[in-house]
């Protein structure tokens, strides 16, 4: 953005972030945490819009993290290392990184490593704090944090205080808590009981919000978005009489005569607009009357 900035050159930014995953009290908590499993260990956990960290009440900690545990060993055997379905961490340096956000955090699921392979396994931490190192960047790799929270409302209020996400996920079963999510939190996307799957889907815009983002492609989006819309209007040199409104000098009867038709139609939606037009008619009529016969 900075090295287009100096030619004047809009910019698409598809960025990132860290993506909430809600998971309401209610919801199949097993299907819910599959689905989690799957989008936040695809490739590692290293796509832009990986479950960035699980929100959920103190009531279900322990069911997320027994079935998020089952759905890893079914993806991936007991043994992840060996599993060719599982990848492995971009390179050493970024290794580090991700085993730097894991200190000082309760692993309850995986946290096996090797430096050499850049491999990390399928890590859960539980009782993460807010001010924890890991919940102070983008994982983007394959460790999931549990954050505990009181509700809805509260979890509302958490995503609010950080950087809109480029997504955010909500596993319920209720349309209204769906709808509260998206009322009152912003973020390129939302996705309800999946994870990832909006990315597929090319009827949609993709892109985010603030630090996740500015902009959005797929699809005819992406057409619009590296397309200049230009602005083109052709009038015709006739029908002078009827700019005299406007020109100088501005007489009282001019400014009463533009106040007419700016105002008292403004509030009228299509049917004062019609009646602009049909003024105007009227004042061609005359116009051409006066002027031309």
């Amino acid at each position: 953005m900075e090295a287009a900035a100096k030619h004047l050159t809009p910019v698409t930014l598809e960025l990132g972030g860290k993506s909430p995953c809600y998971i309401d009290k209610n919801c199949d908590v097993s299907i819910a945490c599959r689905r989690v499993a799957w989008g936040k260990y695809t490739n590692c956990g290293q796509t832009c819009i990986a479950p960035d960290y699980i929100l959920c009440e103190p009531s279900i900690q322990d069911k997320v993290i027994a079935e998020i545990k089952k759905a890893v060993k079914e993806f991936y055997t007991d043994n992840p290392q060996t599993c060719p379905d599982y990848g492995r961490i971009i390179n050493q340096r970024h290794f580090k990184r991700i085993m730097g956000l894991i200190d000082d955090n309760t692993v309850v699921v995986g946290g096996q490593n090797e430096e050499a392979d850049c491999y990390i396994a399928p890590t859960v931490l539980r009782d993460v704090k807010p001010e924890a190192k890991v919940m102070q960047e983008e994982i983007f790799g394959p460790v999931l944090p549990i954050i505990t929270i009181g509700g809805l409302d509260e979890a509302i209020k958490f995503i609010n205080k950080g950087e809109k996400p480029l997504a955010l996920y909500v596993f319920t079963p209720e349309d209204k808590v769906i709808q509260k999510m998206i009322s009152e939190t912003s973020s390129g996307a939302i996705l309800a009981n999946d994870c990832l799957v909006h990315y597929s889907v090319s009827a949609l815009p993709f892109g985010g919000v603030g630090n996740s983002g500015m902009g959005c492609y797929h699809g005819k989006f992406s057409f619009d978005q590296l397309s200049h819309l230009r602005s083109c209007l052709i009038k015709k040199l006739n029908m002078e009489g009827m700019n005299t409104m406007r020109y100088p000098p501005h007489t009282p009867t001019k400014l009463s005569r533009a106040r007419f038709f700016i105002l008292k139609t403004a509030n009228l939606g299509w049917i004062g607009r019609m009646m602009m037009l049909a003024a105007m008619v009227v004042v061609a009529a005359v116009v051409i009357q006066n002027y031309f016969l």
